[in-house]
């Protein structure tokens, strides 16, 4: 318990309450006034229901204990619940932090549907410091925030970078202005899908492997290391790729992210899961990579890809997509580039690590038991 500091109850010293919902078909393109969901803005209304800020919570839903702050004159629906200060002895911004770093585990019931509720959140105990202390507390806070988005900042910059780049050496595949060589991917590859590999299987300690999920998530256009380990026994009936291989989701949730890719340039093998192929072949990783996020692979994507929640690609279709074939030379030059666009990401991705570690150790000191 830190001097001066009380410790209240969130339902004595907040108002919580769940606003009218408005449908979906009252939302106007030219409404006046911002409409806020379980997940942020979702559309426009002629009307308003606060005319000041208000803390938001997800009460419904996956997202459910998601914490936001609304804009003033703005509508709020019932999916995101209204936490009210009942006095002006509590910054927005300070019970915002707060809550952020309590558990809301213990407060969200509901398996198939999760949901928060008044009842389960007004016995919350919060901590309140005197009002120039908790400004204070927010300010530091807000400047660590501020130093770790300029960052992530500088991280997208240097991503559109590198697509920048390669259309300034390749020109835009979709015309083929260069008059490069155009050949299908089975023409210069093969493919050879991946074996059925699940969480479960990860191991400690054990033999690399890429599921498909981390295309998804956690691999930018290569990568030279692994993230989780399967059994030997997994490992040898596996499917293996070499340094230089391109790695591709067969499996997403929409067309843009079919086919995500990584080309696999470790200096070891590693196993491919299920819902991913391995495509082998004679040209350059990275730009065959950087490739597939064009407009032009886009558009191949488009005609083949199949499914509603989920959508499905066919390595015997993405084998007949045709692809720009700069010489080697130049693929070459453009992935040292590329090696150096990232080598100053990884400088700047550690740095964001150094100051989230400050300011979870801060969230901690001020909000931790």
């Amino acid at each position: 318990m830190k001097h001066g500091w009380t410790y209240k109850k969130l339902g004595d010293v907040c108002e919580i309450y769940q606003p009218k919902t408005i449908s979906s078909n009252m939302l106007v393109d030219n409404g006046k006034y911002p409409v806020y969901g379980a997940n942020g803005i979702i559309g426009r209304y002629d009307q308003f229901n606060h005319p000041d800020k208000e803390l938001l919570m997800t009460c419904r839903g996956a997202t459910c204990g998601t914490i936001n702050i609304s804009l003033p004159y703005s509508w709020i629906n019932g999916n995101a619940m209204v936490i009210h200060p009942l006095k002006n002895d509590i910054i927005l911004d300070f019970l915002k932090y707060q809550l952020s770093a309590l558990d809301l585990s213990v407060v969200i019931t509901g398996a198939a549907q999760p949901q928060i509720t008044r009842q389960s959140l007004s016995p919350l105990s919060i901590s309140i410091p005197p009002i120039e202390e908790q400004k204070k507390i927010c300010s530091l806070l807000d400047k660590l925030n501020l130093v770790i988005e300029k960052k992530k900042e500088q991280i997208a910059e240097l991503d559109n970078l590198s697509q920048s780049l390669f259309y300034d050496m390749f020109g835009d595949p979709t015309i083929n202005e260069k008059g490069w060589e155009v050949k299908k991917m089975g023409d210069f590859g093969s493919f050879q899908r991946g074996l059925l590999l699940q969480k479960k299987d990860f191991v400690e300690n054990g033999c690399p492997c890429i599921h498909y999920g981390q295309l998804h998530t956690s691999f930018g256009a290569y990568t030279t290391k692994h993230l989780t380990n399967i059994s030997q026994e997994l490992f040898s009936k596996s499917k293996i790729a070499h340094k230089g291989d391109l790695i591709l989701a067969l499996t997403s949730e929409d067309v843009e992210g079919s086919c995500k890719s990584t080309a696999w340039l470790g200096d070891y093998d590693i196993a491919v899961g299920s819902d991913a192929a391995i495509f082998s072949h004679n040209q350059g990783g990275i730009y065959l990579s950087f490739y597939t996020r064009t407009r032009a692979f886009y558009n191949e994507k488009d005609k083949y890809a199949r499914g509603f929640k989920v959508t499905h690609i066919k390595t015997s279709d993405i084998a007949t997509f045709p692809i720009c074939l700069p010489p080697l030379p130049l693929q070459q030059a453009f992935a040292e580039k590329v090696k150096a666009i990232e080598q100053q990401k990884e400088l700047i991705n550690q740095s964001i690590k150094d100051v989230q570690t400050l300011f979870d150790a801060k969230m901690d000191y001020y909000f931790g038991d």
